[in-house]
């Protein structure tokens, strides 16, 4: 009777839960009215933003007789890469016709100390706020924070005269000090923030095993700072590759960045407009910053997560 009661028991729970039917949360329709106006926004933003650099791509891979006939929109009848061989080597630039690469080795040289010197302070001014207490910290971090929202059209006039006096004016390496003073604010913030939602314990666990002020920053603090680090160059490497003002009053004729050669390139009224090679221009121009994004896009999302976490 007992094997009998029990067999009964489980065909009623087994048919009971039948009836219920099944269970967990309700599957979601693939093409509901959210996921429609979802994607069809990011549809049309990726539309939006696409069509222009289609344009430059094709316009720049064609000839000007094919460029006279109008249709923009349609692929190149036959591809020519002429027009970026003379936008880098020969194109006009001035009163010199060298195209963009010497320009394009003056940016390599501005950015690469530039940004260095900017994120080596920056790091260590965000980890001594952070972990080391010191009279006056918040005073200090203030003052900083201010100078990152000094506009700065009224700081050009003090800093000629201040470059004119060392001797740096119209060098590369005066708009290179330029740079480095006027990133240090914001990457400072960036890392203060970074390093202050790191655990705590990590850093009283070194300082019981006596580590010191260097120590706790190169063995802990460093090897965990690689996100943050990577946000600090993908904004700097933009910031100081597309700045045009900066570049324009702190330096000469020898000394421009790619940004000054392309206006020059592009704004030129001698002779005919030759739309594919300010486009190859163009392009080549903006390589450099696109390339790091792209490669370090995902890590620059994580560190700038991870620096929003505290203020």
């Amino acid at each position: 009777m007992a094997d009998t009661s029990i067999s009964t028991s489980e065909l009623i729970s087994e048919r009971t839960s039948k009836m219920e039917g099944p269970r967990g949360p309700k599957p979601k329709r693939v093409f509901s009215r959210r996921n429609i106006m979802l994607y069809g926004t990011l549809f049309v933003v990726v539309v939006y933003y696409a069509i222009p650099l289609y344009v430059m791509i094709i316009t720049s891979l064609k000839g000007m007789p094919e460029i006279r006939l109008g249709n923009i929109f349609t692929p190149p009848m036959e591809i020519t890469f002429e027009p970026w061989v003379k936008a880098w080597s020969e194109a006009c630039t001035g009163l010199t016709c060298n195209g963009l690469s010497t320009s394009f080795w003056n940016s390599v040289k501005i950015t690469i100390p530039s940004v260095l010197i900017s994120i080596a302070i920056a790091s260590v001014n965000g980890y001594a706020l952070a972990n080391w207490r010191f009279k006056g910290a918040n005073v200090f971090f203030t003052v900083l924070i201010f100078g990152a929202f000094i506009p700065y059209q009224i700081m050009l006039y003090p800093l000629v005269i201040l470059l004119r006096e060392m001797g740096l004016f119209g060098e590369l390496s005066g708009l290179v000090i330029v740079h480095s003073i006027f990133g240090m604010p914001i990457l400072t913030l960036l890392f203060r923030n970074y390093f202050t939602s790191l655990p705590e314990e990590l850093f009283k666990a070194a300082r019981v095993d006596g580590a010191g002020f260097w120590g706790i920053y190169f063995r802990v603090m460093l090897p965990m700072s690689l996100p943050i680090y990577m946000v600090a160059v993908i904004l700097q490497v933009t910031g100081i590759w597309n700045d045009y003002l900066f570049g324009l009053v702190f330096t000469g004729p020898g000394a421009y960045p790619m940004t000054i050669a392309l206006n020059n390139i592009v704004n030129s009224t001698q002779g005919v407009v030759e739309y594919n090679v300010n486009m190859a221009a163009t392009i080549i121009t903006g390589l450099v910053p696109l390339t790091i994004y792209f490669v370090s896009g995902r890590m620059f999302v994580r560190g700038i997560a991870a620096g929003a976490v505290k203020g």
